[in-house]
């Protein structure tokens, strides 16, 4: 396949990645504002952190859950109809967690935002992955992630501004103008990829969520509740149900989750890197807030400025790690960056009660270096190791990675700082100097935790294959199928 055949059967293809750059910059946006501004909102309620933290886990909870669900349906109805319909919703969703009149109805609507989060965030990959050739997948998939790279550097200062300038219902409102123009402009320039005659897997979509809202419920209650028959029956739920997931998928006809993907080393060990890589990830775009808030006792502006440091250098540097990974293929840049993002991690446990702007900052920098390196690249081995009738599946694999691994990162940061210090000090908006070093404590061992994380993905990240040229022929061949079906 030459050039010029590649530009004519491929042609329009980068106004199919702008719009979806222009909705997916809504998610990493609304999950960057939150983050800076759970203290605020922590405080405005007068809830414990461990109450509001529901309020961005919920969130990553019911998107986890479904995605692999919305990435079947994509399979079978079309990746444009499921975005679409994703997108439409989560700008509605984001209009009533503007105006919650309590905590609960705050994590309840976010739920809801979050059941359409999870339609429009399943499918882009596999729209991205069906609109290009192949040797260009990596350089398109590093693209894509300046768009995420960028919500998340713009949603710390545009959410600081916002809450400092008016109040913190005003930061979900954002999502509505940026909605409506990306609904818009989708709905014109993506192609209609066919979905193919299937089934629903209704029960085995079922038993994923009880198993994956159990696990994550155990977690958040095990902080305060410790081993209890509460947090027992939870574990106990989640395991079952696990089981049960496990035993539907293989043996139905058209499981929603097709096992036999993770026979392939390279799909398996990837996608377990992005857990692992985004667990360490939340684990500090949790708790940094915290730590500049209570402790450095900055103004919610300058937190937000702050915390861009870290999306911001993965915005400069995915495009050219993703484009490089179509050249000398993945296995060495992902192991880099993980390690990269390991080393920020440890340095980041460090930091001490009289830090300056600039200590924090070098290092969350870093930490975006490491991850901007990692992420195109592991996200191209993941798609590229994938069979053509399950591209919207092995999409909607990789973003429920994403998403379990940022509940989990969440979870485990809060489940560690609340074995460390009391509880007392925790439920204080502002720390007396005899309380900070206690609080410093459980932040430096969940930083750890975060660090050891990213180290074995590192590791893990070996076990792929490298890919040169961006993919094996066979691949190609399916994005022939896919964008022209009996055509070729």
């Amino acid at each position: 396949m030459d050039g010029k055949t590649i530009d004519t059967r491929y042609a329009g293809r980068y106004s199919v990645l702008a719009a979806i750059m222009l909705g997916g910059i809504m998610g990493p946006i609304d999950a960057s504002i939150v983050n800076v501004i759970l203290p605020t909102i922590t405080q405005y309620f007068g809830v414990s952190i461990s109450t509001a933290q529901w309020v961005p886990m919920i969130y990553l909870l019911t998107i986890s859950s479904l995605l692999l669900f919305y990435g079947r349906l994509g399979d079978i109805l079309g990746y444009k109809k499921v975005y679409l319909s994703g997108l439409a919703g989560f700008v509605i969703a984001s209009g009533l967690c503007g105006f919650s009149p309590t905590i609960h109805w705050l994590i309840a609507f976010r739920a809801v935002q979050g059941l359409a989060a999870g339609m429009m965030m399943a499918v882009p990959y596999a729209i991205i992955t069906a609109t290009f050739p192949a040797a260009e997948r990596g350089k398109a998939l590093g693209i894509n992630a300046t768009s995420i790279s960028a919500g998340l550097a713009i949603g710390p200062s545009l959410g600081g501004f916002i809450t400092s300038l008016l109040n913190w219902r005003f930061v979900f409102l954002i999502n509505i103008p940026i909605g409506i123009a990306a609904l818009l402009w989708g709905r014109r320039v993506i192609p209609e990829l066919k979905g193919q005659p299937g089934a629903v897997d209704i029960p085995g979509a079922v038993t994923a969520f009880i198993s994956l809202f159990s696990t994550l419920l155990f977690v958040n209650r095990f902080q305060s509740l410790g081993l209890s028959y509460a947090t027992g029956i939870m574990l106990l739920v989640a395991v079952l149900a696990g089981v049960a997931f496990l035993r539907i998928e293989s043996t139905v006809t058209q499981p929603m989750l097709n096992l036999s993907l993770f026979r392939n080393v390279t799909f398996s060990f990837a996608n377990f890197s992005a857990l692992l890589n985004f667990m360490s990830q939340y684990v500090t775009v949790f708790l940094t807030p915290f730590y500049l808030q209570r402790v450095l006792h900055y103004a919610p502006n300058k937190v937000g400025l702050i915390m861009t440091s870290f999306p911001l250098a993965v915005m400069v540097i995915a495009p050219f790690s993703g484009s490089l990974s179509d050249r000398v293929g993945t296995r060495i840049l992902t192991c880099l960056g993980a390690g990269t993002s390991a080393l920020s991690l440890f340095l980041m446990s460090r930091l001490p009660a009289s830090a300056s702007t600039a200590d924090v900052v070098w290092r969350l920098a870093l930490f975006g270096l490491g991850t901007g390196i990692f992420q195109s690249p592991n996200n191209s081995a993941v798609m590229g190791s994938a069979p053509k009738s399950h591209l919207g599946v092995a999409s909607g694999i990789l973003a429920t990675m994403r998403n379990v691994g940022m509940a989990l990162g969440i979870a485990m940061g809060g489940a560690v700082l609340y074995a460390i210090v009391p509880s007392h000090i925790l439920q204080k908006a502002t720390l007396e100097s005899s309380e900070i070093a206690a609080f410093l404590s459980g932040l430096k061992y969940a930083y750890i935790a975060g660090g050891i994380l990213s180290a074995i993905a590192s590791l893990t990240s070996l076990v792929t294959t490298t890919e040169k040229n961006g993919a094996h022929e066979s691949f190609v061949n399916v994005q022939k199928d896919i964008i022209f079906p009996g055509v070729l």
